[in-house]
């Protein structure tokens, strides 16, 4: 049976961190602070959006958590300079293992896009990366109106990869994600690039650990 590959973008692919600097301007020497507070948050609000059945799209998460994070820090932007960091976060940039990795892969895997991002978003942050050509098809949770973990995202995402009686595999750096995964029955793998990052002790443990992806080909010769 053939393996296939979904792999995560926010976190995974692509650095929301990566919005620390252009927040510099706004937020000075809390820079740092607030990009991982609007992380926290646009993550945090995807989560209860899921559980009420009030979806929203990911930009919308996202344009929230922005202000809230603000907020917590009693700065504030004006709307022209909110839409310029709305749309810079559409051109987060790739951690430097992605593109050698997915070049490596590709041929052997069938490889996935998988994201709670919509797919205007996920074309626009790949694109920009160079990592969308790496891909057989993109997955977006915008088709089902929910979000991950939420166990009909890995249903739906088993749907639109093909993986009908073949196994899927998710390929994440978020712990809460590689969980979800692994309780709706996929194989997962944990990309734990920071080696102080703590997995759940949920009694669900991943398929396989990573530091990068550089490794994932060899790991997945052992799955």
């Amino acid at each position: 049976m053939t393996l296939r590959l979904a792999f995560d973008v926010y976190g995974t692919l692509v650095d929301p961190m990566g919005m620390a600097d252009l927040l510099a301007q706004d937020a000075g020497t809390s820079a740092e602070a607030v990009s991982v507070l609007w992380r926290e948050k646009q993550l945090e609000f995807s989560f209860r959006k899921g559980l009420m059945r009030v979806y929203e799209d990911f930009g919308v998460c996202t344009r929230q958590a922005l202000r809230y994070a603000m907020a917590a820090h009693k700065l504030s932007l004006t709307r022209d300079r909110e839409d310029q960091l709305m749309a810079a976060y559409l051109s987060l940039p790739a951690f430097d293992d992605a593109l050698p990795a997915l070049k490596a892969l590709k041929g052997h895997y069938p490889l996935f896009a998988f994201s709670n991002g919509s797919y205007p978003a996920l074309e626009k942050v790949l694109g920009h990366n160079d990592l969308l050509d790496q891909f057989e098809g993109l997955v977006s949770v915008d088709d089902i109106k929910s979000f991950k973990p939420d166990p009909a995202v890995y249903a739906y995402a088993r749907r639109a990869t093909g993986a009908w009686d073949e196994p899927l595999c998710l390929v994440s750096s978020n712990a809460w994600d590689v969980i979800g995964a692994r309780a709706a029955g996929l194989k997962a793998v944990w990309v734990r690039r920071d080696a102080d990052k703590v997995f759940e002790d949920w009694g669900i443990e991943p398929s396989a650990v990573v530091t990068s992806l550089a490794e994932l080909r060899e790991t997945l010769k052992h799955l």
